[in-house]
């Protein structure tokens, strides 16, 4: 069952496959509209209707649109999904010139070390959907794990599972 306002659009541009049928998706990653469950899911079942997951990525799916897309210079033609997050893989390792664009602070966690560079952006307290439950940000993250590429993705993490991150990192430093 489709939940959003966002489908529509979507589902209409996909039918003509021009390029503007993947800007969503961006717009997504840059928390347009802030994360919600509801939005995730409108735009999860947008992507199922124009490619087939990769799910090799544990936890992710990634769909490989059939157009590129992109804005601001970045170019991208994959989409993910992965636990409470939605964004778009960047070609190259852009997460500097991300960071600056989207106002993105260098955060001090490597995510258990698994990202090379990792910047954020809460969005301000009356754009988040459930302040009382975690924040929304948007993110831009290098790995080796995603060789070149850059996520750059739309992120709700829970209160509390930052609280065990950040206890996790305090815990590291000598």
């Amino acid at each position: 069952m489709l939940r959003s306002p966002l489908v529509l659009p979507i589902l209409w541009g996909a039918m003509f496959a021009t390029p503007a049928s993947a800007d969503p998706f961006y717009n997504a990653a840059l928390c347009k509209p802030a994360y919600s469950s509801d939005s995730a899911t409108a735009l999860y079942e947008a992507a199922e209707k124009l490619a087939k997951p990769d799910t090799s990525m544990l936890g992710a799916d990634v769909y490989k649109l059939p157009q590129e897309f992109g804005q601001d210079g970045f170019k991208t033609r994959e989409v993910i999904f992965a636990g409470t997050s939605v964004g778009v893989l960047i070609e190259g390792l852009q997460a500097d010139a991300l960071a600056n664009r989207y106002q993105l602070a260098k955060k001090g966690s490597t995510l258990l070390g698994t990202a090379t560079k990792d910047y954020s952006r809460a969005l301000p307290r009356d754009q988040q959907p459930q302040p009382e439950l975690g924040t929304v940000s948007i993110i831009a993250r290098e790995s080796p794990s995603l060789p070149g590429k850059t996520l750059l993705a739309c992120e709700f993490v829970l209160k509390a599972d930052q609280e065990a991150l950040d206890r996790y990192e305090e815990s590291r430093t000598p």
